[in-house]
């Protein structure tokens, strides 16, 4: 029981890492239905510029405070330059756009700033904690408090604030909100921003546990099974399906993974979202399409 319950809660406390990641996402595609390939390769800048500040001598605040600002920067000319031009195009082609912006930021990033991994402290080291019989990691600890407390923020933006109610409408019905009064492209450029400075966090989460390279931007592939469990416009579906994929994964290659011949963690989440489109297509929060003939 003691095997059971510590990779259960060591599963859980890493998936919540992965919905960090998913909620960038979510963001952005509840607000304008685009699939923002490109959230990892800004995860990978924005995570990039702070370990290289850290490394110039600046002070921790300081360097923060610069990525800050020059990620939402970044955020907003990508939304004003790239993606308002292309607002009336399909939706394959607002994706390809951002599939080729994750190449061009990806580039930009490793040209100024270097290819070679650097090592991220953020001052919580991953320490053994003993519940008992249990062991837990500190760092993970961190990042699930750091992962709920974020969503607590967006949840009270995005629910008691004028923005995040025009939000919602926008999200509902962009043509209605629109008639209405509301500024599509400045709830835009609003979302953009948030999930620039979400982007910031994951990016910084997963830089200090796994080292800062071009392998960061890659966490993209594993928010997708998330977004296809949890729902790609739900922020709490994101939340719980990284919960469901982390702990799904952590018990499977414990208990399958000795039967299977181990590795089961690199592939289990898809098998998990496959299983869900067939049964559920739009996530268990997800907003189902409703077509009228």
């Amino acid at each position: 029981m003691a095997l059971f319950l510590e990779t259960l809660i060591g599963g859980v406390l890493a998936g919540t890492m992965y919905s960090l990641v998913a909620i960038g996402f979510v963001l952005i595609f509840k607000a304008s239905g685009v699939f923002n390939y490109a959230q990892g390769a800004m995860l990978l800048f924005s995570a990039l510029l702070f370990v290289t500040l850290l490394k110039l001598g600046w002070p921790i605040p300081l360097a923060l405070f610069a990525t800050m600002v020059v990620t939402v920067i970044g955020a907003l000319a990508i939304e004003r330059i790239v993606l308002r031009p292309l607002a009336n195009r399909s939706t394959m082609t607002l994706f390809l756009a951002t599939l080729g912006l994750s190449f061009v930021i990806e580039g930009l990033a490793q040209g100024i700033m270097g290819t070679e991994v650097h090592a991220l402290n953020l001052g919580v080291e991953d320490l053994p904690i003993f519940w008992g019989d249990i062991l837990i990691s500190q760092f993970d600890l961190y990042a699930a408090g750091v992962a709920i407390t974020l969503t607590l923020l967006l949840a009270l933006f995005f629910n008691k604030t004028r923005i995040g109610v025009s939000l919602r409408a926008v999200a509902d019905d962009a043509g209605a909100a629109q008639s209405i009064g509301i500024n599509l492209n400045f709830i835009w450029q609003v979302v953009w921003a948030v999930s620039a400075l979400v982007g910031l966090v994951a990016g910084l989460a997963w830089g200090a546990r796994q080292g800062v390279s071009f392998n960061l931007s890659l966490v993209v592939l594993k928010a997708l099974p998330v977004l296809i469990i949890g729902g790609f416009t739900s922020i709490g579906g994101a939340i719980i399906a990284g919960v469901i994929v982390g702990a799904a994964e952590a018990l499977a290659e414990t208990y399958l993974g000795p039967i299977v011949g181990g590795g089961i963690q690199f592939w289990f989440a898809y098998f998990l979202a496959l299983i869900f489109l067939f049964i559920r297509p739009t996530g268990l929060f997800g907003d189902a399409e409703i077509e009228r003939v």
